[in-house]
């Protein structure tokens, strides 16, 4: 029987703009025996923003509280913009001597990347990197696969995905560091104290509406500012919306990935359904990973990740 948890929501960024999703979304967290706290959170609105930045970081800044007891997990209920002017704004010793104690698991994607970089960074505490409240489990139609996995991983010590891709690749076996989220997220703290340090990590990447010049131009980012140069691998998850130009003169994504791949020397496989795609997998972010590519199918998995069932400081 899965154990009922509770579920505190987090506005770290933007708005919620479908209050009908946010309600079916809490709807079916509650109807699956979950108790779902903070969900006034839903209803602030900042222009564009869930709230001003103080009470954006006082929603992260109560995990912190001692007065306040931890919940199971912590959820963005979207993402957007602005979770980076939190960053300087929150108590990262009240949050690692916290999360040393307890058990909560944060829990997001895209905009939310900032918030795992600096919690893992200035915390070393774990996260998962998987759904969200409106788009994910607010929908007229909830993706069954990304339901079920979601539960699976946050109530479980281990994972394991698989997808195909790079047929006729030679096999590999990498052992590293999971990490990594929203492309243009990521970028955004090179040079900050907010980016984690990952020595032989296996760093996952998506991105959605950039054009494919963008995504190219950011990956060399991170690659000239040193980043990738502890990698030892790059999974890609959805990196659409671009639209090709005739100026592009028949440049595309496929063309981007091409010539950074050329650039950057390490392995890159495309294919995991993780981010901003409708179905996703929920990966932990900051745990140690096994990455197996064979016969053009490719498998990732993970153990001792930070989960609701975990011992104290797990």
């Amino acid at each position: 029987m899965p154990k009922r948890l509770d579920i505190r929501l987090l506005a770290p960024s933007g708005y919620a703009e479908d209050r009908a999703a946010c309600q079916r979304a809490i709807e079916r967290l509650q109807a699956a025996g979950h108790t779902v706290l903070g969900s006034g959170v839903v209803d602030r609105v900042a222009l564009r923003f869930a709230g001003s930045d103080a009470e954006r970081a006082a929603d992260i800044n109560r995990l912190a509280d001692p007065d306040h007891p931890l919940p199971d997990v912590a959820m963005a209920i979207c993402g957007g913009y602005g979770a980076i002017a939190l960053l300087d704004r929150l108590d990262y010793d009240g949050l690692r001597a916290r999360f040393a104690e307890g058990r909560c698991v944060l829990v997001g994607h895209g905009d939310f990347t900032v918030i795992q970089c600096a919690m893992l960074a200035r915390c070393g505490v774990g996260s998962l990197h998987g759904p969200m409240l409106v788009q994910d489990f607010g929908g007229g139609y909830l993706r069954e696969n990304t339901w079920r996995q979601f539960w699976q991983t946050v109530q479980g010590p281990s994972l394991e995905v698989g997808w195909s891709c790079c047929e006729g690749a030679s096999p590999l076996r990498i052992e590293g560091t999971l990490w990594g989220g929203n492309l243009s997220a990521l970028c955004s703290l090179i040079g900050t104290p907010y980016m984690p340090v990952v020595e032989g990590g296996i760093l996952y990447l998506e991105e959605t509406g950039e054009q494919a010049y963008r995504i190219e131009r950011m990956l060399y980012e991170l690659l000239l500012s040193g980043v990738l140069k502890t990698q030892r691998a790059i999974l890609l998850g959805g990196l659409g919306g671009q639209r090709v130009s005739e100026y592009d003169n028949g440049y595309d994504i496929d063309h981007a990935l091409e010539r950074f791949g050329e650039a950057c020397g390490l392995p890159m496989l495309r294919g995991l359904a993780f981010g901003h795609g409708p179905d996703k997998w929920t990966l932990p972010f900051g745990a140690h990973g096994v990455l197996d590519l064979r016969n053009g199918s490719a498998a990732l998995s993970a153990r001792g990740y930070r989960h609701v069932m975990a011992t104290a400081g797990a």
